[in-house]
Formats: structure tokens, C-alpha cells, sequence
């Protein structure tokens, strides 16, 4: 009885979880990455837009080098501890050893260089936290022990679902084109309130309650009282970019943090508050400050100029109206 228990669980080590046919996907092909991350949900239990938001995550922090892929997972995780690396692409020989590495795309090995295996190892270890929302989050934590990390694989989780695909795209430029506006760029100029600092933004000159649009896909990060930039509004995309619209007039009806936006979508209007205690306005003329900042997984956002981004979109939508 001993023996036939010994040789049941061998076979258990030895026989992974169902492996996905994914050998013949192009994996750098949105329609076929939603597909599989879909696939790997119906196998495993764990949500595609995690899986995808995971993968998006690793993307934006990752320089990716030719032949590469973004989700990097340490020899020892995938192999386990104590197994050699020479057998890293045997699923049974990572079981045996605690490793996560298994078979996702069905030709039966198990590599770290292959995205499908690497996606579905990931998923294979998330479900065996637990099936809920609070177990999902916790294997995530062990992930990332970053707690910004973690926000951003949230965040980007609710954009996805919200826009139910992976194919999120599009930009426009914030302030609609049959108003009157103008802007250059004012990027480095120097700033006094508050001590000596450079203008970290463009500005974009029009008159007070100008309807401000979003200029991209998004979540409502943050939203209120800042001294220096009034009311004000912080979105960040699925790059890993936060768009930062302040010296607000007021808010659109209802919006609140933690809101999916989508570009073009009415998210403020333009006016002059800012540079003192709440509700300070009118010390310098209407506009619409904007500003762009990337987060790169690092302690700090790096500010860069958003003027050639504005002069695009608003080409883009001049195109589109003809």
C-alpha cells in the first residue's frame, strides 16, 4: 500500500496541469496575448486581466532586449531549490524541487524564455493562494513587496477590466478644438511660489470653464486641493504615466478616484486656482497646466515635456474631424 502511494504521488510531480496549446501563437500579438491570458483563466481560475496587468507592468519597467521577454522569474523560483539548472526546462523536475516553472504552450518543457510558460507558471502559482480577490492580492504582495508596485498592477487589473480587452489605445489632446486656446512650450521655465523651481508641464491658455479632456486611457489616481496646482487632477495609463491637468475651475459631475477614463472624456474645466490655501484663484490668468511624469518602478516619476505629445494628438484629432 506504501509503494502504491510513493509511485501515485510521483506521478503527481511527474504530470503537471493541463498544458495550453500556445506552441503556435504569436505571443506579441495582442489579439493572441488576450486570447492565451484568457485561456490560462479558464485552466487555472485566475483572472486574465491580472495575468494581463502583470505582464503590462513588467513591460513598462523592463529594458527588453531582442529575443527577451518583459516577466523575468529567478532561476531558483522556477527550478526550485537544491534542483540543477541543466534540468530548469523539465516541469516535473521543477515540482519535485518547489519550482514553479510547467509546461503553458504544450510542447512539454518548461522555459523561463518562453512568455506563454512563464504567463501560465505565474497563474498556476497565484491559484494556489486561493480563488478570491484577498488571496489574489496577497500572492501579489509576495511578488511585490513594493507596495507602488502592487497599486500600479491594481490599477492597471481595473483598466483592463473595465475595457474588457487588452487593446487599450488612443490619446486626445485635452482641450476641444472648436474652443479658443493657444500653448507653446514652457517646459523648464522658471517657477517662484514656493521657492525657486522649473515649470515642470505645458500650459495651455483659454477661458475659465473650458471643458478639459483626458488625453488618454486611464484611472483617476488622484483628485483635489494641491497649493501649487489647485484643483487638480492626476490619471495614470497603462504606460506607467501619470497626467497630471491642474488649476482647475471644477470637476466633471461625479468624478471620483479610482474612476476608468477613456481620451476625450470630459474630466474638468479650465481655470485659475492654485499657488495658495484651498480655494485661492485668479493670481495669474486661466489655463490648463499640464504635465506628464513616468514611473519606471523606482523610488521617483520623472517629469519629461509633453509638448511634442500635445502637438501630436492635436494633429490627430484635426485629422479626425476632416
Amino acid at each position: 500500500m506504501q509503494k502504491c502511494c510513493i509511485i501515485f504521488m510521483v506521478i503527481l510531480m511527474i504530470v503537471p496541469l493541463v498544458p495550453l496549446k500556445a506552441s503556435g501563437m504569436d505571443l506579441t500579438n495582442n489579439q493572441e496575448i488576450e486570447e492565451y491570458l484568457r485561456t490560462v483563466e479558464t485552466v487555472t481560475g485566475v483572472p486574465w486581466h491580472i495575468l494581463a496587468a502583470i505582464y503590462q507592468y513588467e513591460k513598462n519597467i523592463r529594458k527588453v532586449q531582442k529575443g527577451e521577454i518583459p516577466i523575468q522569474v529567478h532561476q531558483n523560483i522556477w527550478v526550485g531549490i537544491g534542483a540543477i539548472n541543466d534540468y530548469s526546462h523539465l516541469p516535473f523536475i521543477n515540482s519535485f524541487f518547489g519550482g514553479i516553472g510547467k509546461d503553458g504552450d504544450g510542447d512539454g518543457k518548461a522555459e523561463m524564455t518562453q512568455l506563454a510558460d512563464t504567463i501560465y507558471s505565474l497563474a498556476v502559482w497565484i491559484s494556489e493562494h486561493g480563488d478570491t480577490d484577498e488571496h489574489y492580492i496577497k500572492a501579489l504582495q509576495a511578488l511585490y513587496p513594493l507596495e507602488k508596485s502592487l497599486v500600479r498592477i491594481q490599477q492597471f487589473s481595473a483598466i483592463y477590466k473595465h475595457n474588457d480587452t487588452i487593446s487599450v489605445a488612443g490619446n486626445s489632446f485635452p482641450i476641444p478644438l472648436n474652443y479658443s486656446y493657444s500653448y507653446r512650450s514652457t517646459w523648464g521655465a522658471g517657477r517662484s511660489f514656493g521657492g525657486r523651481r522649473s515649470h515642470e508641464g505645458t500650459d495651455i491658455f483659454a477661458r475659465s470653464w473650458t471643458p478639459v479632456k483626458s488625453t488618454s486611457h486611464g484611472i483617476v489616481e488622484i483628485k483635489g486641493w494641491n497649493k501649487y496646482g489647485g484643483w487638480r487632477v492626476g490619471i495614470r495609463d497603462l504606460n506607467n504615466v501619470y497626467h497630471y491637468y491642474a488649476h482647475l475651475a471644477g470637476y466633471s459631475k461625479d468624478l471620483k478616484e479610482g474612476d476608468i477614463i477613456k481620451p476625450g472624456q470630459v474630466i474638468g474645466y479650465v481655470g485659475s486656482s492654485g499657488y495658495g490655501k484651498q480655494g485661492t484663484t485668479g493670481k495669474f490668468p486661466p489655463h490648463l497646466h499640464y504635465g506628464m511624469y513616468r514611473d519606471t518602478g523606482g523610488k521617483y516619476e520623472w517629469a519629461f515635456d509633453p509638448t511634442p505629445s500635445l502637438h501630436r494628438w492635436e494633429k490627430n484629432d484635426k485629422k479626425g474631424r476632416r
